[in-house]
């Protein structure tokens, strides 16, 4: 029997419509050839094989046809059980068009969860099976019981319960200290037409924007009952407010202006086993470096392998390096690499870092006298591993630590401790070191649990304890051994110290010793008190302050701030994360909302599976559903990573598990996702070959076939789930003229009164920089309005869903400032020096009245995007990147280069201002008048306002991006970048300073913004010239 032809992917992105002939192999042994529609569900094909099958030898031996489940061979040359029959051929794709029947196995509703969940995170669950780790079966028995857990608690919650979980509340941020109103609270009545969803019956109300919810629901049952004339009112509370043609609801005691709707610790109590003190092992650590593996190098280079111990960035001892041995594939060392550190002072989160490298053997010189100079190093691959696995036994015996390619670093550093401490799964190809832990004693070997910090060292005296830990503080009567005054404001001074430089030896061991007054006075400033504690020494790390006699009994709960601070990398202690999480459990879920995105990318921080903020967030994901809609994007998008893969796939499989519900909605945007993907590979494709018109109507024809009208139909936008993609739109649908061909996809529904949906698919491009500056911008909405100041900002929707692929939400009804003044100049060449261009172009689209609340929006948009973009050095800002509302809201795109990572052209800086303050700007500004200094004092003012309120939350943007270097974005990778943010919000200078700062920028930006005008001269005439 010939073998099925070979079928690529892109044959069944073409031949959806078509028929193909499959093979069809039968548990019998009976062999069908069958042509079926590539389209059709894999429940059909069965129907359609057992109705052939009836006409072949032994049909009587078949049994029901529920009890078989074809199998075949994946793209991957993998062979996968098809559980799911509801899936079309055409999206399963197999490698060749043989399916085979086999009897089922097993629990099928139990299978087909599985099937489903391997489909939807991008990694096949037998994956983690083949693994074969303790701790990721550990790992994934407890999260599957945590989150069915947590679903069977879902089942019993109330119905207003299940309504946050479900749809949480979108409500205005309201503002600090003005009352419990929002920025301009509203005083005129509002009509809002409310519509019975059972008979389609509608009424108009006239209501007060004071009104609660409940009232307008009043009405509403109350006018239904005298129309109707019926004899009996029904409850008010039996209803419910959605928004039309959204998954949105009022409901709550919240006055109606208040939603955002256009109307108008416990720590870890397991006790390790008792088996070995670690505190007593006084011996030096060592390892032997036994060979290396798969190691290709220039054979006329020598291979050198360097060692280092880190707690976070804090080197533990001095780093060690092999001796030179010749490349080869597989060198070999057999050679002791002994730390200047004994085994009792290791901390519990010690990592063993290891670099591979290459050096240039040095040629010999004869009677050569001078120093030799140090050789060139070519790094190869490195690779981390903790001291203890996850059941804090330190580790023994040989360990084979498949690495990770190394990459030059501008620092030369050879080591990375911030690095994934799992190993390459890519085993075939990785270049491995064979190591092999000691045994240092006869039996294995535990770090101290937190009870036993205080048993294991009976012999300490009262004082020395007192000297050592917090936990005696526990009486007035210890105060009588306080400090003396002017060390109190010597501390004083150091903690308020507004430069972020390290400390002198003599001032870290006064913070030291005044630990106790820091915990009473300023705790707050436990992150400088963790940062001078010597990790290296065990008596230090026993009774840290952090560990007083029942945290957070000793330790007062942070701040979100100060919690978030404790997050990074350098604060790898398990008690200071679990402090940490515990002061963030009082987060309400719109806060939570707003650093989902820095969360999720402290999980490449942590060192096991089992952590407090991988329980914190699925806790909070099956919580709030859109919660967890954003904590499954932001991990999914990353599953291409392989050193996240494995983390981010195990609590996918959580998530999943604990939402079964959940899951089928993220299927069906999945799979929209690839219907997109697919689709903008056609048109990359077909672009080159014919015009852009061509091009677009094979676009269209293509979009036109049945699996891809219902993949694009009826389906949560991921951008917000709240928001329902009901019908594409085929003839608005277009693409992009970038490289990249973005596509432009319209989505329509009815039931929103006809306003169209549009998102951008980009498929190529790295969407996670414009996801952080787009959350970046909110946060400065909130914090803006939280003080009385709504500068009528424009956060559109950006999500990375991918490998290079996202989505952005098109703001409709807006313009790029290129097209405007193009629009009104014939020649691209003076296009930038038309000021009245944009003038007119807003008074052509709100004539009459509107126009002066259309210059007041822009004049705030202006002020707002303008010490936005100063703050967070955003680059390449051009006419084609800032657009504007035809209500007037200027609004930034595209932010490809951020924190002061500007574009040069033949080594001169192309960003010459400060920020983007063009005279047509100051034009619209000052209402066309050249004389009007009162509307342009008042933009200033608005500037100066923003850009002070920004300043006082400058800790909390820093430590935001700090939490971000886990990202590897190429434009945030180290402290130099975060300097920036520093530098432009004046951290170091007085209010005073700082305003006196900022005032210089912006006259600066007003003085050199003719040279804005010639590099929008450039970029029109190029833009043109490409056209």
């Amino acid at each position: 029997m010939p073998p099925g032809i070979y079928c690529p992917m892109e044959f069944w992105s073409k031949g959806e419509n078509q028929n193909i002939q499959v093979d069809f192999l039968l548990p019998t042994g009976i062999y069908l050839n069958l042509s079926v529609p590539c389209n059709a569900s894999l429940g059909t094909i069965k129907q359609v094989v057992w109705k052939h099958a009836q006409y072949e030898p032994l049909y009587h031996m078949l049994s029901d046809p529920e009890a078989y489940v074809f199998t075949c061979i994946n793209q991957t040359a993998e062979q996968q059980e098809l559980e799911d029959e509801q899936r079309r051929l055409c999206d399963i794709q197999p490698f060749l068009p043989v399916l085979r029947l086999v009897a089922r196995e097993g629990d099928r509703v139990k299978k087909l969860i599985n099937s489903q969940i391997s489909l939807l995170i991008g990694k096949g669950l037998h994956e983690f099976d083949s693994v074969q780790d303790p701790e990721v079966n550990d790992f994934r028995t407890k999260m599957c019981q945590f989150c069915e857990e947590r679903a069977a608690k879902r089942q019993q919650l109330s119905w207003a319960a299940w309504m946050e979980y479900n749809f949480p509340l979108q409500l205005e941020p309201m503002a600090k200290g003005l009352g419990t109103g929002l920025l301009h609270t509203p005083t005129k009545n509002i009509f809002v037409n409310v519509k019975f969803q059972s008979g389609g019956e509608s009424f108009t109300f006239q209501i007060s924007p004071n009104e609660f919810p409940i009232t307008l629901m009043s009405y509403a049952v109350k006018k239904q009952a005298t129309v109707f004339r019926h004899e009996t009112m029904e409850n008010p509370e039996d209803y419910t407010l959605q928004v039309n043609g959204k998954y949105e609801y009022l409901y709550g005691n919240y006055p109606l202006y208040q939603f955002q709707v256009s109307l108008l610790s416990c720590f870890d109590k397991r006790k390790s086993p008792n088996y070995g003190s670690l505190w007593s092992l006084e011996q030096s650590f060592y390892i032997e470096l036994v060979q290396g593996s798969k190691v290709n190098a220039d054979e006329r280079m020598k291979l050198v392998v360097q060692a280092g111990l880190f707690h976070g960035n804090e080197m533990l001892c001095k780093t060690v390096s092999s001796s030179e041995v010749n490349v080869c594939s597989e060198p070999v060392w057999k050679q002791r690499l002994d730390f200047d550190i004994n085994i009792c002072d290791l901390p519990r989160m010690a990592r063993l870092c290891f670099a591979l490298y290459a050096v240039i053997e040095k040629a010999k010189k004869a009677r050569s006298t001078k120093k030799k100079s140090k050789k060139a190093d070519c790094p190869i691959a490195w690779v981390n591993v903790m001291l203890f696995d996850y059941k804090d036994q330190l580790k023994t015996g040989e360990c084979c630590l498949h690495m990770w390619s190394s990459f030059p670093d501008e620092k030369g550093e050879l080591l990375n401790p911030m690095g994934t401490v799992q190993c390459n799964p890519n085993t075939e190809s990785a270049a491995a070191l064979l190591i092999c832990f000691p045994n240092v004693a006869s039996h294995p070997v535990y770090y101290p649990s937190f009870e036993q910090h205080f048993s294991l060292y009976p012999s300490l005296t009262a004082s020395l304890w007192a000297e050592r830990g917090l936990w005696l503080r526990l009486s007035p009567l210890y105060a009588l051994c306080c400090d003396s005054h002017e060390q109190k404001l010597q501390l004083k001074e150091i903690l308020e110290r507004r430069s972020h430089t390290e400390l002198y030896e003599h001032e870290k061991d006064l913070v030291w010793k005044m630990r106790h007054d820091i915990r009473d006075q300023y705790p707050q400033a436990l992150a400088k008190l963790l940062t001078i504690t010597k990790w290296n020494k065990h008596e230090d790390v026993a009774f840290p302050p952090h560990k007083g006699s029942a945290l957070p009994a000793s330790w007062p709960e942070l701040p979100v701030l100060n919690a978030l601070e404790l997050l990074d990398f350098s604060f790898p202690d398990r008690y200071v994360g679990s402090f940490a999480i515990n002061s963030l459990k009082k987060l309400t879920d719109h806060e939570l909302f707003q650093y989902l995105l820095q969360l999720v990318q402290v999980l490449k921080y942590e060192s096991y599976l089992d952590c407090e903020l991988t329980k914190f967030l699925l806790d909070r994901a099956l919580s709030n559903r859109k919660i967890g809609h954003f904590l499954f994007w932001h991990l999914r998008s990353e599953m291409h990573v392989p050193a996240v893969a494995l983390r981010f796939g195990l609590i996918l499989e959580a998530y999943c598990r604990g939402s079964t519900h959940h899951m089928k909605v993220l299927m069906k945007q999945g799979e929209a996702l690839s219907k997109m993907k697919a689709l903008n590979e056609f048109v990359k494709l077909s672009s080159p070959k014919a015009t852009k018109p061509q091009a677009k109507e094979m676009m269209h024809v293509c979009m036109k076939q049945e699996t891809y009208l219902e993949a694009l139909s009826h389906l949560q936008s991921p951008l917000n789930p709240s928001i329902i993609l009901t019908e594409v739109c085929v003839d608005q649908c277009t693409f992009m003229d970038s490289k990249m061909k973005p596509l432009w996809i319209v989505f329509n529904n009815e039931e929103t009164g006809g306003g169209g949906v549009g998102i951008i698919f980009k498929n190529g491009d790295d969407l996670r920089q414009d996801m952080l500056t787009l959350q970046m911008i909110q946060l400065m909405d909130i914090l803006w309005k939280q003080e009385g100041l709504d500068l009528r900002m424009t956060p559109y929707g950006c999500l990375s869903t991918g490998d290079k692929t996202g989505l952005i939400e098109v703001v409709m009804h807006s313009d790029t400032i290129a097209n405007i003044q193009l629009n009104k100049s014939n020649m691209a060449a003076t296009a930038a020096f038309n000021k009245d261009a944009l003038l007119n172009w807003l008074k052509s689209k709100n004539p009459g009245d509107a126009l002066e609340q259309a210059i007041e929006e822009f004049t705030l948009s202006c002020a707002g995007y303008c010490v936005a973009t100063y703050v967070l050095g955003i680059g390449d800002r051009h006419s084609d990147n800032i657009m504007i509302r035809e209500t007037g809201q200027l609004f930034h795109i595209d932010f490809g280069h951020f924190l002061g990572n500007f574009k040069t052209k033949f080594g001169i800086n192309r960003e010459r201002v400060p920020f983007i303050l063009t005279y047509d700007f100051v034009h619209v500004i000052q209402q066309g008048k050249t004389n009007n200094s009162e509307k342009f004092e008042r933009f200033r003012g608005y500037c100066e306002k923003a850009y002070m309120i920004l300043r006082r939350h400058g800790p909390l943007f820093l430590h935001l991006f700090a939490l971000m270097k886990a990202a590897g974005l190429p434009e945030l990778s180290c402290s130099k970048d975060i300097q920036y943010l520093k530098d432009s919000l004046a951290l170091g200078k007085t209010d005073e300073e700082a305003l006196k700062h900022f005032r210089l920028k912006f006259n600066e930006a007003l003085r050199e913004s003719w040279k804005t005008k010639v590099n929008w001269l450039a970029h029109n005439v190029s833009k043109d010239n490409r056209q």
